[in-house]
Formats: structure tokens, C-alpha cells, sequence
């Protein structure tokens, strides 16, 4: 409990949006601490982010700033910002705070925690060893995900990003035996609800909870929701000893918000625009996100990739701590090819012989040759047409396309849209189907007969 000499008091200097300069009496709250500032509308809570003089420190507040005067009064107890966590933020939906957004009762936890923590010591941290099946073909065929990794979907506006995230918690969740912490980060009302929907039609809203911070709100709130709904995940796995999946949608507005909040705070920008702390954001989240001695963490991102270029530097400082990255691709969607996955540029750690044997391996690379080599007949194609090809050359395209074809698939989360059932393929079936392509064995199949289909047998015996 906090006594009387460690109260923070103080009032309000200046208001510019949502940043606050606050004069403060006597203790000066450390880095990090929650403010409240009493306002028209009610408390507006704030986070420490500088000391500007002895007495003076700017913070960053989490709700909307109007109505707030010079002069205000401002307290706290000096302790950082925390959330609830526990069992009983299964099947809620909150806000960083804890704050609920479902309209149910107040949550009841188990304890708070602080949004900010450092990441498990080497000692604690514990190797990912296996690979875990999605039942998506093109991910476990080219990006196999690892119990315990960091999997991250990168690609542009409207190339199914959401969709394959959503389709993974659909197949991951009724077979998980754990927990799931759901991250919404800038999330817009309309995916939220959706979201929510679908896990409760689902009936796997019992095992998740929701945290959300949305596009309408403030940047500091956006930039610390990600933290917020990591520790809820961390007191699961590290407390209660269980195996938590932890998604996240939209890792590139986390950056987006750090890049609003740092501008808001006058410091100068780095490349392209970015915040010089880019790297350190990056990093306070994803060192946090790892399997521990106490319990597992499988963790999948969506990663949004400005104007399709790969060589932003957010995109390319997210890449280093992602073990498997899919990479979706707008040419692809375009052809009418879903998932829209470049398999010549998704890439796994797991991908090894060591993890997913040599079969695997061999039929992968195979794959990856075949669609290299496609990709190179194309302009000929294109200027001389497929007559032109030599014998060989004419085989490879035909067994090209209808192993892009086999590698489409039907989601359950489309059902509505679509018409076309779900599949889920095991990884077994989705190696044999594949290797049968590469070998010439459906040389005599239509093309058209393997798009949209689960396994191979599903297509020969119909």
C-alpha cells in the first residue's frame, strides 16, 4: 500500500494535445509512473515520460486532453501504470487499463501488474523444439510456425493480413490447451466486433481475452496496449503455468504510435520519419514474447508493410525478431491466388532438417525451384507464348501452376462469403500432395481441379 510520503502532487503547467507539463511538490515521480489530472470531463490519466527541470516533468496522456485547464490538480501514488490479470479476463474485452469495453460487470483479478516489464532472463527463457501445424498448406509447407517462436504476416493494405489471423486462431484455438491474449493494436471498431463474433460463434470466447487499444484513441494509449496485453499473457504463463497464444493486429501501428508519440514529445526524427527509439519500441515488445520454463507462448503478428515496401525500416527492425515470417504479396492476390503467400520470399527458422525432417526440406526447396524457375518464363511467356518453351520447359509451367492452384485453400472464416467449405489439411497430407505434383503424377489432372481444394486425396477421390 502506498503511504502518504510517497503521494505525488502537483498541477498542471501547459496542455499541447497530449502532452502535459506538470509541476510537481515535493517527490518527483519516476519515468514511467501514472498521473490523473482532474478534468471537466472527468480524470485524465497520464505516463511520466521526461524530467525537464527539478520540479517539472512532461507526461503523455492515455485519454482525451479537452477539457482540461492550466492549474489543474494532478496526483499519484508514484507506481507505474498497471492492468488487472487473472482468470478473470477470460472471455472480456478491455482496454490497457482493464478498463471493460463489453458492457459486462467490472473485471475481477487476481492482481495487478505493471504494463512495463523486462523480458525473462536468459536462464528462464527456454528453446523452441517443435514445429506447430496450422492446417494452412502454403504456411506449413514453406513457413512452418515453432511452439514457443515468433511468427509475424507481412504485407500491405487489403491483402489478407487479418484474415489469415483470424483463420489461425479458428484452427489453433479448439485444439489449444491453453489460453489466448488477443492484442488489438489501432484496431478499428468494425474488426473488433467482428473479432468478438467470430471467437464467440466459435465458442472460444471462454479462453480468450481481448485487449484493445482503437484507431480513435490517443496515441499513448495505442502505444502501450501491445505491453498491456503482454503481461496479461506473461501472468498466464509465468503464474499459472499455462500455454498462452498470443496474437497481435497490428504490430506497424505500435510503431506508428511511438512515431506519433515521440513527435509529440520534440524529438528529432530518424529515417523516413521514425522515432530514433524505433528499434528499443521494437525490442521492449518482442523480447517479452518467448517460451519460459513455467509455460509455452506461441506468438502471431500481422505486420502491415507502408506502400508494399519491404525496406522500410520498420518492417526491416521487425524482421529481426521474427522466427517465421510470411510474406504475403499484392501480385499474387491480384492472379486471384488466397492466401496471396510469396513462397519465394517467406522464410522459417524451422525450415531445417533438424525440426521438420529432410523430407520437408527436400520438398520445399523443390517447390521454391519450380516456382523460381516459373517466375523466369514468365516474360517469355509473355512475348512468345508457351509454344515457344522447350518440352521441359512447357512441363515445368504446367506442374508450376497446378501446384499454385493446390496451394490455395478455402478458410473457415470466409464460409460466409465464399460459399466454399473450410479445409484443414495436415502437414503430412499437404508434403504428399505436393511431392505427387513435383513428380509429374497429376501431370494428367486439369489445373482448375486443385484450386480451392484441402488434400490431394480430397481431389482425387472427390
Amino acid at each position: 500500500m502506498t503511504t502518504t510520503e510517497h503521494r505525488v502532487r502537483g498541477h498542471l503547467a501547459s496542455v499541447r494535445g497530449t502532452v502535459l507539463e506538470i509541476d510537481v511538490e515535493g517527490l518527483v515521480p519516476a519515468i514511467g509512473a501514472a498521473l490523473e489530472c482532474a478534468g471537466a470531463q472527468g480524470p485524465v490519466m497520464a505516463v511520466v515520460q521526461a524530467h525537464v527541470g527539478a520540479a517539472r516533468l512532461r507526461a503523455v496522456a492515455l485519454d482525451e486532453t479537452r477539457g482540461l485547464r492550466r492549474g489543474a490538480e494532478v496526483h499519484g501514488d508514484g507506481e507505474p501504470l498497471s492492468v488487472p490479470v487473472g482468470r478473470g479476463l477470460l472471455g472480456r474485452v478491455v482496454d490497457l487499463r482493464g478498463v471493460p469495453l463489453d458492457g459486462g460487470g467490472p473485471i475481477r483479478a487476481d492482481v495487478r501488474r505493471p504494463l512495463r516489464r523486462p523480458p525473462p532472463a536468459s536462464w528462464e527463457r527456454r528453446p523452441w523444439m517443435k514445429v506447430y501445424e496450422t492446417g494452412i498448406k502454403v504456411i506449413d509447407l514453406f513457413c512452418p510456425f515453432v511452439q514457443g517462436g515468433r511468427a509475424a504476416v507481412f504485407g500491405g493494405a487489403g491483402v489478407g493480413k487479418t484474415l489469415i489471423l483470424t483463420e489461425f486462431i479458428h484452427n489453433a484455438v479448439a485444439g489449444f490447451k491453453g489460453v489466448a491474449v488477443f492484442a488489438g493494436i489501432g484496431e478499428r471498431s468494425r474488426e473488433g466486433l467482428e473479432l468478438w463474433r467470430e471467437m464467440r460463434r466459435r465458442d472460444v470466447l471462454a479462453r480468450t481475452a481481448l485487449v484493445f487499444g482503437q484507431m480513435k484513441e490517443t496515441p499513448g494509449a495505442r502505444f502501450m496496449v501491445g505491453e498491456a496485453a503482454l503481461t496479461i499473457a506473461e501472468y498466464f504463463r509465468d503464474d499459472l503455468g499455462q500455454d498462452v497464444m498470443f496474437v497481435v493486429d497490428n504490430l506497424y501501428r505500435h510503431v506508428q504510435a511511438g512515431m506519433e508519440v515521440s513527435g509529440l514529445l520534440g524529438r528529432l526524427p530518424s529515417r523516413v520519419g521514425y522515432q530514433p527509439t524505433l528499434a528499443a519500441d521494437l525490442a521492449a515488445i518482442e523480447e517479452r514474447i518467448t517460451a519460459t520454463q513455467r509455460g509455452d507462448m506461441l506468438s502471431v503478428q500481422a505486420m502491415y508493410v507502408p506502400a508494399d515496401d519491404y525496406g522500410d525500416p520498420a518492417v526491416t527492425h521487425a524482421f529481426w525478431h521474427i522466427d517465421s515470417a510470411l510474406v504475403l504479396s499484392r501480385a499474387v492476390a491480384a492472379e486471384g491466388y488466397y492466401p496471396a503467400v510469396d513462397p519465394l520470399n517467406s522464410v522459417s527458422k524451422a525450415l531445417d532438417a533438424a525440426f521438420v525432417g529432410r523430407r520437408h526440406c527436400e520438398v520445399a526447396e523443390d517447390a521454391r525451384r519450380l516456382l523460381a524457375r516459373n517466375e523466369e518464363l514468365r516474360d517469355v511467356i509473355s512475348m512468345l507464348g508457351i509454344d515457344e518453351l522447350s518440352p521441359e520447359d512447357r512441363t515445368l509451367v504446367g506442374r508450376a501452376k497446378r501446384l499454385r492452384n493446390f496451394l490455395t485453400q478455402p478458410f473457415f472464416v470466409t464460409e460466409g462469403f465464399t460459399g466454399l467449405r473450410g479445409r484443414w489439411v495436415p502437414m503430412a497430407d499437404t508434403l504428399d500432395g505436393v511431392a505427387a505434383i513435383l513428380d509429374g503424377r497429376c501431370d494428367g489432372l486439369p489445373e482448375d481441379r486443385l484450386f480451392m481444394m484441402g488434400s490431394l486425396s480430397e481431389v482425387l477421390h472427390g
